[in-house]
């Protein structure tokens, strides 16, 4: 109740805020692992969207502080305090080299990538060094404070989660976030190395036009039916350029029958480096030039990071403008030395200084065609989002090529972020969406690479496999097996063939060695299983690339066929079921038996490669089995875990072979083998390195936890010195205070007005807080008493409509007692006497104390409170509903002459023998009833279904 009389809420309100509260309370009781909140985070190079879900609310984009749906992804330090988005903007004005963005593009990058070097030449103030274990990139600020990139993407996620709480008002631990479709291996892991520092469980990576495509077909899924329909997504953001040929179709799911919309990535495109961020700098470039043409300095204006941030935050500005008009000026106040400058820009001169960028424009359009096979009429339509799509030019240049209307239907802001979000509903268990399936491709092929003994046992020859071809599909997982190796040996995984790439881009990826795998104890192992061996089925590798794009090798295992024992009970329960089973999932490719299919793949030049024609023939012949295809090959990789604990052979198939005398019945057997994996790419942020950056960053949030605290308490107390002030010096308000305590108040106004601005040595929150508190407690004596005078009218009047509503069911409760009406005699004597003294007693209650209340000063302690009112509202209202409910399940009795006499069991008995005589005779009488079945037939049953259980736990519903 203390609750329900908080000063400055309406009567109205308070009943309003009580229910709201048992429901708050009945969340808030609920463990914290039940919460079911998602996000998705969009994180730009220039922009970062948030998208939420959460029980109950449909998705949504989560606000920043700003209460904006997008924040700049910049992050800045200064004077030992982090903000990020606009004001870390403001800062990067004043102070550029404390003001980090567009960084995503230097996740797993080493400091003599030429990505790296391009970064250096956009911004030049930054001093960059390399990590001294790592060697990747590190922004060194002062000789106490560096920064690495892992470190600042991971605090801009940990502001994402902060928005995305607020907006759902429920802790998250869950996301989904999007990645340019052209990251590697190493990128991809440096961002989930980014997301563990920000304590984020990544449900996936998902390609940023793949969320998008998602988004598209969610929204259309009515258009979606059995036949494929192509379309084009073209994006140019603030960084990139890419586009991407993707199908929509229904398609019918062999295990579980269900037939679901598809969508599935066949081409793809990119320019890494083409983007509105080269049109800013372009134009940055442009206007610092002409400032130092007109000589008013003798400093060159690039020389100052300063006036150059300037340059570019109003190359931003004017680009924008740009694209709705066709002349600005372009101006910036004491831009160098106190010099403005203002010069006018025209649409044709911006186009003019990026004529290079424009034929770069449709290139990822052709490329993206040329990897889907497809041609430019099959295409249904081509659909634009990104920023950098809403330059004229741009649009012009692709129109051109496609020769149609181009597709504007999407938001090109946040399409991403809400395909991702809906990715995260369907992957987090607290969610239940409809089925869209996602197929993304393979941009940058996989490969195997070993060493494969000669015909002479000595020399050795360079054989590769491909693993994953390109726009191979994904998830997958695929098996290779090597079935002439004695020894130990290695084998490598690489990027396979990239010759449709340019240097430049091949250079950005960096290191094209990926892992490798050394497989141990080989040697060992044979002779171990030498007297069990009966044919061997070689070694077999099980890889999967999982659906955020990265490639693992998930275990080894020596396969092997064996004599099946003597006493072996085949005729077993057990056994023949272990035989269907098999036999049901297990194919002749599965167990290396199949010969013609070692000579195919023996003369497949696309796995061959070069060197692979001595290694084929005369030494090892691995094959790669696909597990889309060959199921039993998934089984064996989700099982090798329950295998290796073992450590004990599994009886997956049977065979039956030639032996010496005849049929002789095998097992086939599986052993795990022991193996290392190395990674050769840049080194993951781990260990020791990742302790200490972890250690950075709790430092870090603990500091920015106890300044907003301090903030926030500071504002409370500022603001109630203000409130109290101001009520004080209205009539309303100052009625309810005595003299006494009046001058009481305003003096400790005050006072805590001027220590308020005083600059105290080591300011903390519990002092600000305390403060408060007394100030509160002095203040809500004269607000309470207001709050009672304003709101005692209206809970007055409910309380006298209570009592009349009272009043005149008592009149018809009367008419319900046995006395009255022995025919309805619903009510006691008691109950109706019960219902009248709390009537009489509340009505008399109510006119004392309304009585006594007027007689009293409204800066009097009050008398008649809402509170009392409240209470005697309860206590009509629970008599009342006793007497409305006992109506509700009352009952006429029954007259005795109407009661039936009870059976005897004997006369029980005897019924029940007539009844089933009688049954037969009109079973066999009635023909219109009966069905004519065959002489000596059984008799047809219905059978009656059997009632469904979902024992799921029950899902919010998108």
């Amino acid at each position: 109740m203390e609750l329900l009389a908080r000063p400055g809420r309406s009567w109205r309100t308070q009943m309003l805020v009580l229910g709201v509260v048992v429901v708050l309370l009945g969340v808030l009781q609920l463990p914290s692992a039940q919460s079911a909140a998602v996000m998705s985070v969009d994180l730009g190079t220039e922009w970062m969207k948030v998208g939420v879900v959460s029980p109950g609310v449909p998705m949504e984009i989560a606000l920043n502080r700003e209460s904006q749906r997008k924040t700049p992804a910049i992050i800045a330090f200064r004077d030992g305090v982090r903000t990020v988005g606009e004001d870390a903007q403001t800062i990067g004005i004043r102070d550029p080299n404390s003001a980090y963005g567009y960084l995503l593009d230097l996740l797993g990058k080493t400091i003599d990538n030429p990505i790296v070097d391009l970064y250096r030449q956009r911004f030049p103030y930054y001093n960059i060094v390399g990590d001294p274990v790592r060697n990747t990139v590190v922004f060194k600020k002062s000789d106490t404070e560096e920064f690495s990139v892992e470190e600042l993407i991971a605090q801009m996620l940990v502001k994402a989660k902060e928005y995305a709480q607020i907006s759902t008002q429920q802790s998250i631990a869950e996301c989904v976030l999007t990645v340019p479709g052209y990251f590697g291996q190493a990128e991809r892991e440096a961002l989930l190395a980014a997301a563990q520092l920000a304590n984020l469980k990544v449900l996936q990576l998902i390609n940023d036009y793949a969320a998008v495509a998602l988004n598209y077909g969610v929204f259309h899924r009515g258009e979606i039916n059995e036949t494929a329909q192509y379309y084009l997504f073209y994006d140019m953001g603030a960084y990139k350029t890419s586009a991407t040929v993707v199908s929509y179709q229904l398609v019918k799911d062999k295990q579980t029958k269900e037939t679901n919309p598809v969508v599935q990535v066949l081409g793809v495109g990119f320019d890494r480096t083409l983007g509105g961020l080269e049109i800013q700098l372009r134009l940055r470039d442009y206007l610092a030039k002409e400032f130092n043409a007109l000589k008013k300095t003798k400093t060159d204006v690039t020389t100052s990071p300063r006036a150059l941030a300037k340059l570019f935050k109003e190359a931003g500005r004017l680009k924008n403008v740009l694209s709705a008009n066709n002349d600005h000026y372009a101006q910036i106040e004491n831009l160098l030395e106190d010099i403005d400058f203002k010069l006018p820009v025209s649409r044709e001169k911006l186009e003019e200084i990026c004529a290079d960028l424009w034929p770069r424009t449709i290139k990822p359009l052709q490329q993206a065609l040329a990897s889907s096979n497809l041609s430019l009429d099959l295409i249904t339509q081509m659909i634009l989002f990104g920023g950098g799509t809403r330059v004229p030019r741009v649009q012009e240049t692709i129109k051109a090529l496609i020769k149609q209307e181009l597709g504007k239907n999407l938001n090109a802001d946040e399409s991403a972020t809400m395909g991702a979000v809906y990715k995260a509903a369907d992957l987090s268990a607290g969610f239940k969406v409809k089925k869209f399936v996602v197929k993304d491709a393979v941009l940058y092929p996989l490969q195997v690479i070993f060493d494969s003994v000669a015909a002479d046992g000595v020399s050795t020859k360079k054989v590769k496999r491909v693993l994953f071809g390109l726009m191979n599909p994904y998830p997958q997982k695929k098996v290779i097996t090597f079935n002439k190796h004695s020894d130990d040996f290695e084998f490598f995984v690489n990027y396979g063939d990239l010759e449709r790439y340019s240097q430049e881009t091949v250079a950005a990826i960096g290191s094209l060695n990926i892992t490798r795998v050394e497989i141990r104890q080989v040697k060992e192992l044979l002779e171990s299983l030498k007297k069990d061996l009966v044919e061997n089925k070689g070694i077999k590798a099980y890889f999967e690339l999982n659906d955020s794009g990265i490639v693992r090798c998930t275990g080894v295992e020596y396969i092997y066929d064996k004599q099946k024992p003597d006493d072996a009970d085949e005729d077993s329960t057990l056994a023949k079921l272990g035989s269907t089973i098999s036999k049901l999932f297990t194919k002749k490719s599965d167990t290396g038996d199949d010969a013609s299919e070692d000579n195919k793949e023996e003369a497949a030049p696309e796995e061959a490669g070069a060197g692979a024609g001595a290694g084929t023939g005369t030494g090892e012949t691995p094959k790669t089995e696909d597990s889309q295809t060959e199921k039993p090959a998934a089984a064996e990789a989700e099982q090798k875990d329950k295998e290796k604990e073992k450590n004990t052979t599994s009886e997956a198939a049977e065979a039956e072979g030639e032996g010496k005398a005849g049929a002789i019945k095998l097992v086939t057997v599986k052993t795990p083998v022991a193996h290392n994996t190395h990674v050769l790419f840049t080194a993951n942020l781990s260990g020791a390195a990742y302790d200490s950056s972890l250690a950075k960053l709790t430092a870090i949030n603990k500091i920015e936890e106890e300044r907003v605290r301090l903030e926030s308490a500071f504002n409370s107390l500022e603001s109630h010195i203000i409130e109290v002030q101001q009520k004080l010096g209205e009539d309303a308000y100052k009625n309810c205070a005595t003299a006494k305590e009046k001058e009481k108040l305003l003096a400790e106004c005050s006072s805590l007005s001027e220590w308020l601005y005083e600059d105290l040595e080591d300011p903390k929150a519990e002092i600000y807080e305390e403060k408060l508190h007394e100030l509160k407690k002095l203040s809500s004596v004269f607000l309470a008493r207001h709050w009672e005078h304003e709101e005692r009218p209206e809970a007055v009047k409910a309380l006298k409509g209570m009592l009349e509503g009272a009043e005149k069911f008592l009149v018809t409760a009367r008419n319900l007692t046995k006395d009255t009406n022995p025919e309805k005699d619903v009510y006691t004597q008691v109950e109706i006497d019960t219902l009248v003294k709390a009537i009489e007693e509340s009505s008399a209650w109510l006119k004392t104390e309304s009585a006594a209340q007027k007689k009293l000063p409204r800066n009097a302690d009050v008398r008649l409170t809402v509170k009392e009112i409240t209470a005697k509202m309860s206590l009509l209202d629970r008599e009342v509903k006793y007497l409305v409910n006992k109506i509700k399940i009352w009952k006429p009795k029954v007259a005795d002459k109407d009661k039936k006499p009870k059976e005897t069991d004997k006369e029980k008995e005897q019924k029940e023998g007539e009844g089933e005589g009688e049954g037969e005779a009109a079973g066999s009488g009635d023909e219109d009833q009966a069905k004519e079945q065959p002489e000596g037939a059984e008799p047809e049953v219905t059978p009656t279904p059997t009632p469904t259980v979902d024992t799921q736990t029950p899902h919010s519903e998108l």
